[in-house]
Parts: C-alpha cells; sequence; structure tokens
C-alpha cells in the first residue's frame, strides 16, 4: 500500500545479491532524494522492470521484458499507486509504451490507464545518472520536488467494466 512507486530498470550486483532493489550506491543517493521530499523508503514501494540481473549486468532484451512485464503489472495492481515514478529509459519505454527517451521526458507527468487502474507516470532519469555525472543530481533533485505536488491530486479512478454493466 503505496501512493508512490518508484520502477527502476534490473537489479545490480547488490540488489540480486540481497532481493531487495536499490541497495547499491544509487539506493543510498535515492533514499536522500526520497528524504528530500519528506519520504523514505517505508512510505514507497520499489520495484525494477526485470525480476533477476541480467548477464553482464548488460541492458534488458525485449524478451527478458515481455517475460516479466506479468509480475510488474501485477505489483502495480496490487499497490494501486497514485504516481509510479520510472526511473531511467528502459522503466520509462516500458510503463508509457513510448520510445521517447528519458532526456526529453524527464519531470514530465503522463496519465497512463493499466486495466480499470488510471495512474501518473512520471519519469525521472535513474539515480545511477548523477553518480556518473554530478551536474545531473541538480536536474534529479528538481524533478524530485514535483512529485509531492502530484501524489496530492485526485485522479478520477477509470470504471471497470463491471461497473459500466452495474451502472446500466
Amino acid at each position: 500500500d503505496a501512493d508512490l512507486m518508484l520502477v527502476g530498470e534490473a537489479p545490480g550486483f547488490h540488489e540480486d545479491q540481497q532481493g531487495i532493489p536499490f541497495v547499491g550506491q544509487a539506493g543510498k543517493l535515492l533514499d536522500k532524494l526520497l528524504a528530500g521530499i519528506g519520504l523514505s523508503r517505508a512510505d514507497v514501494y520499489v520495484a525494477n522492470t526485470l525480476k533477476c540481473r541480467p548477464p553482464g549486468n548488460r541492458d534488458p532484451v525485449p524478451e527478458e521484458k515481455h517475460e516479466c512485464e506479468p509480475w510488474l503489472f501485477r505489483q502495480i495492481e496490487l499497490i494501486r499507486p497514485k504516481v509510479i515514478a520510472t526511473l531511467g529509459n528502459h522503466a520509462t519505454k516500458q510503463l508509457t509504451g513510448k520510445e521517447t527517451g528519458i532526456t526529453r521526458v524527464h519531470g514530465q507527468p503522463q496519465q497512463v490507464t493499466y486495466g480499470s487502474m488510471q495512474v501518473t507516470i512520471f519519469p525521472l532519469y535513474h539515480p545511477a545518472a548523477a553518480l556518473y555525472t554530478p551536474a545531473m543530481l541538480k536536474v534529479l533533485e528538481e524533478d524530485f520536488a514535483k512529485l509531492p505536488a502530484l501524489l496530492d491530486q485526485e485522479i478520477e479512478p477509470v470504471p471497470s467494466l463491471a461497473d459500466l454493466v452495474t451502472q446500466g
């Protein structure tokens, strides 16, 4: 039960070893970014598009994303977040269904519908980007600062087919 769900790409070495997403350096930065907006890990749900580490920590291939997708969508269905913050290109493209890169869409909320649920997708750079390029930290902090307002918005639920039938 979390209003904010964060979705990354795939477990890295440390995540794979511990079975917990974002426990390495990117995870430590993620914790700081969350703290900066008054949230902690206990307030959010963190997942990855892939559920296991790709060989050699390479980028996920389409077949892997396709195979793991049912688990990701089941997590979304169970958590029922108001906002899903996608961390990086892979999660953003997968959850928006668009091929537009993170550089063009970061910090811009998008409404999507999954089954009977409407969710705000909020693309963010992956925290690792700020580890490799320190200037990215400011962009990440600015984008994270937009999250509280998004979480406060009320989103009208999309009626399910069963609701439409019973309403006549």
